[in-house]
């Protein structure tokens, strides 16, 4: 069958988010090679009643797609090559009831260790963020899913306090604001989210004016939410192991710092860096990664004034927690243990957020990113 009668499959297929009725469909990114039987990216199925995850079957075969992200009208995937030299990222057709993926196009990603990818909310564009090489690119997303040469980039400069971790830009995710007009990329080399004007008809992206937030020296910026109703936003600090809490001025794109909290408890003193930060669907939990202590902390979030309040850590089978998401409904936390080649189930307590074990989890050798099959809307 040739890449059309591919994309013109995918299409055919109107209810490809759900398994069952009671089921999710589920992707991991991993790292390929070295001791581990990882291929690339893995399907699997959630049961939406028991927290249940099917056996993990290749979708793609793939050299390290490490970081994964779905498109909107759930007809798409698209995946980072973490590589030498210059990055790139793939577009994949999701082209049976199964959940298969077939390869579209590949584009490069305008610089070195792609680490992070994000979609606009009108599904118009890729956004990617280059680690090793500190820059971020916006690329233009076909109607037929296929990749478009990227059509804006950025260049950081800088450097912060961490001799080791912060000689140079890092810039490790990049994401947009709930009504399209701003990206942010934290950049964890030079200590700063940096904010841009985003044009989506044009996919290019300028300076915003204020031009960023600024973190605490060596904190270190990594992962970046939204909370559900817009008006607060959180960064994850993968060096001084903090969340960073912002009110959102949507008007000017503007984040106020209005509180950074420990995702440590006092009594740890071991190494540690943080990896992820999702908010829940309700917008009342906000959830952290740490690997090191090796744990998911959690915080109940106050609605009106978006601070956070400390509730537990869940270390129940966890060993360097790289990336976690929560499905769509809010019932479970699923946590791709990098370290223990293993993504592991927890249902979430709707009253508290509090994190209870399942006993479910699959083997996958080692994961890095968690990605819903969203249902159709």
């Amino acid at each position: 069958m040739g890449i059309k009668a591919f994309i013109t499959a995918a299409f055919s297929f109107a209810a490809l988010s759900t398994v069952s009725a009671e089921s999710l469909r589920v992707y991991f990114g991993t790292y390929t090679g070295g001791e581990n039987s990882s291929k690339g990216i893995y399907r699997s199925a959630l049961d939406l009643e028991t927290g249940k995850l099917s056996n993990p079957v290749l979708a793609a075969e793939a050299r390290n797609p490490s970081f994964i992200e779905i498109h909107p009208n759930g007809r798409f995937l698209y995946a980072v090559g973490e590589s030498g030299g210059t990055g790139s990222v793939s577009a994949y057709a999701i082209y049976t009831d199964a959940g298969d993926l077939k390869l579209l196009n590949q584009q490069p990603s305008g610089g070195a260790g792609p680490c992070h990818v994000s979609i606009d909310h009108a599904g118009r564009n890729l956004l990617v963020a280059n680690y090793r090489g500190g820059s971020a690119s916006v690329i233009p997303i076909k109607a037929d899913g296929r990749l478009a040469k990227p059509t804006g980039f950025v260049q950081h400069a800088g450097s912060s306090v961490n001799t080791r971790r912060q000689k140079e830009s890092h810039a490790h995710s990049m994401n947009v604001s709930p009504d399209d007009r701003f990206a942010f990329v934290a950049d964890l080399g030079i200590d700063k989210i940096m904010i841009y004007r985003l044009d989506i008809e044009k996919g290019t992206i300028v300076a915003n004016n204020p031009p960023f937030a600024k973190l605490k020296p060596g904190a270190g910026p990594r992962h970046f939410a939204f909370g559900p109703n817009g008006k607060f936003a959180y960064v994850i600090n993968e060096l001084d192991c903090t969340v960073t809490a912002f009110a959102y001025k949507p008007a000017s794109g503007a984040l106020m710092e209005i509180q950074s909290i420990t995702t440590l408890p006092k009594w740890f003193d071991g190494s540690n860096t943080c990896a992820e930060v999702r908010v829940h669907p309700s917008g009342k939990f906000l959830y952290g990664s740490n690997r090191g202590h090796d744990s998911i902390v959690v915080y109940r979030v106050d609605l009106a004034k978006g601070t956070l309040t400390f509730v537990e850590h869940e270390t129940t089978d966890i060993k360097t927690p790289r990336n976690f998401n929560i499905d769509p409904t809010g019932k479970f936390c699923l946590v791709a243990n990098q370290g223990k080649d293993s993504v592991v189930v927890f249902r979430i307590d709707p009253e508290t957020g509090t994190l209870e074990p399942t006993g479910h989890k699959v083997s996958v050798g080692r994961p890095v990113c968690v990605r819903f099959l969203r249902p159709a809307s």
